[in-house]
């Protein structure tokens, strides 16, 4: 139940990510000055891509730390095998799974 509840932050940086591999690494331009040059390249995604990776860090960053305070602090000071906490933790993709389909069933828009 906690990595389902952990879940709900972690959609923020599982966002970020998709994001950047979607939108931000297909373009062939990295600066405003290939602008010009290209043909595949978005204004509004290059002045986006900075914070989308700083909220990707820091995000991220926060949501491992709950992980392994969760996953593996905890069990390991109550005597607990890892095992099954860590076995659990994949339970964390679960919200965002079930945002993803709803935007791809179309209930979402």
């Amino acid at each position: 139940m906690v990595n389902l509840v952990l879940g709900v932050p972690a959609l923020a940086p599982l966002y970020c990510a998709q994001w950047l591999l979607t939108e931000y690494l297909p373009m062939d331009c990295r600066s405003s000055a290939d602008i010009a040059g290209s043909t595949n390249c978005d204004h509004h995604t290059l002045d986006h891509a900075g914070p989308m990776m700083v909220v990707l860090v820091l995000t991220g960053a926060f949501v491992l730390a709950l992980m392994v305070a969760v996953n593996i602090a905890l069990p390991l000071a109550r005597g607990r095998r890892l095992r099954s906490w860590l076995g659990s933790a994949a339970l964390l993709l679960v919200p965002y799974a079930a945002l993803w389909a709803l935007h791809l069933s179309g209930l979402g828009r």
